[in-house]
């Protein structure tokens, strides 16, 4: 039977469960890697299983995120990282290396195989063809201990390209038209596997651009097959040998295709405050900017800054424009620094940032007060910047460029190079910053973990409750995310401190959230979230779910939930119902008194329950799909409950 190459993937890691879209199955994880923004505590996780070492084929421990290191907290995470990964066979890349997607496409993505890491845009290992997955923490732990990963048997639809880009139009414009088809919500369950003509003039960076951002689409992943140009890119690595073809049979049946001709692409932006609110760069020209930033796991490869260096040689960029560049490895720096192009930008004008997330999940580079950032990272969420009232937009390469030289939105295409910026036959290999590579898989027993003040314990959740008395503590629109959830930026630094860090829960669309929670929790009350459509949006960040399990919050009801955020509250103990009519969610007000009598009983068996909402004097109905294993772990009060019960 001839086979898309999603089916090849899953069916050579195939543990459990059919091949059959629905489906639950799971599969076998060849590689892992985390951040420091959720390590900390998957490793955390990690730990308490008990386990000798790390069991996954590969496992990384990058640190990307928070590099600021303002007090203690970061540095101290930093250090317990690099020991953890001692301990127990883990590559450990260092500060300053660069950014976790870029660097493991350049020195350890491998086609055919799975990757899993705790954040969302792990599907970046589809470019060079990995199905690569984002997952909360936890799971990431499981496999690094050499447990399966359970997952939907997913849809997959055929993106179709057609031509080549003109010049001044490239990748990210892209999955910005894929954006402004499909939304941001509506895709759970999907993979998008790209092939077509138009395949032959995408690089491996321009295809992990458009798998990166496909985060944004909320797909499982993204996948492009691995041909002559992956094994060009492999062999510039010096890593030909992890190189295999990897193609969809004829005639491969998919559940929908996508058509799209390259050629009439035209220059996009995904303006505030979605990746999912799409104009072309036309609609917006003459708009004033202000800020321009490029980087990113999106858009920091040698080819991305090459060309931005290329279009700013012997020009200066606007008096009005302040402009910051971050590259995506040491690699891209130092290559960058050997063709002269570093000096080009630091000549125009450009602030050289660190080889890390920064400013992507505001953690530095903060824009002014109603300021307009261009930027070529992946989000664009309200406040992630890290101030509320600025308007950031998402472009390439090329339109930020264009913008940094006039001081507005700029049609590139008469900035354009008159060539593409091609591949170099050998790139500059340099891995002296990723320690413990010749213990990988082995570790070094007796090596002492360091554990810094602000590092806690991973937090276990407590066994359902017969019956969920509770507070309606907060009712929220739709398209939630997760930084709605859990502020990132300078609040990251608590990520291993689950008390402190549940102080900002909510902080910027309930300031008395973490308030009324925590009374309700202390009066033995349960706390329930009210939600729209698409709740749960963004990172994978499962902070986002232990922070309110810590709080008290047994059940969340909602329109709709994202993948990543589903399986993160079940992880943790939190109830997923969806309304069965949407329209029951104007029947709740927050602070309403909402019941749910034999909980475990409607867990454990249809998951349909009845609500009754005590100061309304209404009843609605809501349902959990849940698999017997979800049901499994949601009574026992989440997966590392589940996992000391002997029930996992």
């Amino acid at each position: 039977m001839a086979k898309n190459i999603v089916e090849k993937i899953l069916g050579a890691h195939l543990v459990e469960g059919e091949l059959k879209p629905g489906a639950d199955i799971a599969i076998r994880i060849d590689q892992t890697l985390t951040q420091d923004a959720t390590g900390t505590m998957a490793y955390l996780q990690f730990e308490s299983m008990g386990l000798e070492r790390v069991k996954a084929d590969l496992a990384v421990s990058y640190v990307d995120h928070n590099t600021i290191q303002v007090g203690f907290e970061n540095a101290d995470d930093h250090v317990y990282l690099k020991s953890v990964a001692k301990r127990y066979g883990i590559i450990f890349s260092r500060p300053g290396n660069g950014i976790c997607h870029q660097l493991h496409l350049e020195r350890f993505g491998k086609p055919g195989t799975t990757l899993l890491g705790s954040d969302s845009h792990t599907p970046t290992g589809g470019g060079i063809g990995m199905v690569a997955i984002g997952a909360g923490g936890i799971d990431v732990a499981v496999a690094m201990g050499g447990g399966a990963f359970n997952l939907v048997c997913p849809r997959v639809t055929l993106v179709r390209l057609s031509g080549r880009l003109p010049s001044g139009v490239s990748a990210k414009d892209v999955i910005l038209k894929v954006l402004s088809i499909y939304g941001t919500k509506g895709n759970v369950g999907r993979v998008l596997e790209y092939g077509g003509s138009g395949l032959s003039g995408l690089g491996v960076p321009a295809r992990a651009t458009i798998t990166n951002m496909g985060a944004e689409l909320g797909v499982t992943t993204s996948v492009f097959p691995s041909d002559e140009i992956t094994r060009a890119f492999l062999r510039a690595q010096g890593r030909e040998a992890d190189w295999c073809g990897l193609a969809a049979d004829a005639g491969a049946e998919y559940e929908d295709v996508l058509d799209i001709d390259l050629g009439a692409l035209e220059p996009m932006a995904a303006c505030p405050h979605s990746p999912g609110n799409i104009k072309t760069v036309a609609e917006l020209a003459g708009t004033k900017v202000h800020q321009v930033l490029i980087g990113s796991c999106t858009n920091s490869s040698y080819r991305d800054l090459k060309t931005v260096a290329l279009m700013l040689r012997g020009k200066k960029i606007h008096p009005d424009v302040e402009v910051g560049v971050a590259p995506g490895s040491r690699q891209v720096v130092n290559m960058l620094a050997q063709e002269g192009l570093l000096g080009e930008l630091v000549a125009a004008g450009v602030r050289i940032l660190e080889n890390a997330c920064g400013f992507c999940i505001g953690n530095h580079m903060s824009p002014g007060s109603n300021a307009v950032s261009l930027r070529t990272s992946n989000r664009n969420f309200e406040g992630r910047s890290g101030t509320l009232s600025a308007g950031i937009y998402l472009v390439s390469p090329e339109t930020a460029a264009a913008a940094a030289l006039t001081g507005k939105f700029t049609d590139p295409r008469g900035y354009a190079l008159a060539e593409e910026v091609a591949e170099p036959e050998r790139f500059d290999v340099d891995d002296s910053m990723f320690l413990f590579a010749e213990t990988a898989g082995q570790g070094v027993p007796g090596t002492e973990i360091v554990r810094g003040p602000n590092i806690g314990e991973a937090p276990a959740g407590k066994p359902m409750p017969q019956d969920l008395d509770g507070v309606a503590v907060v009712k929220v629109g739709d398209k939630i995310t997760t930084d709605h959830i859990m502020p990132a930026g300078a609040r990251l630094k608590y990520r291993s401190n689950v008390p402190q860090y549940s102080k900002y829960v909510f902080e910027n669309v309930d300031a008395g959230f973490h308030a009324a929670a925590a009374a309700n929790r202390d009066s033995g009350l349960h706390n329930v979230i009210v939600a729209g459509e698409s709740y749960g949006q963004g990172s994978s960040r499962e902070h986002a779910a232990m922070c309110p399990m810590y709080l008290g919050v047994k059940a969340l009801i909602a329109k709709s939930i994202e993948r990543i955020h589903l399986a993160n509250l079940i992880n943790f103990g939190i109830v997923p119902f969806i309304f069965d009519a949407p329209a029951d969610y104007d029947k709740i007000a927050k602070g309403d008194r909402l019941v749910i009598r034999d909980l475990r009983g409607a867990v454990g068996g249809s998951g349909h329950a009845a609500v009754e909402n005590l100061t309304q004097g209404n009843t609605f109905k809501v349902t959990a799909c849940l698999t017997p294993r979800q049901k499994k772990l949601l009574i026992n009060g989440g997966l590392l409950s589940a996992v000391a019960a002997g029930q996992a």
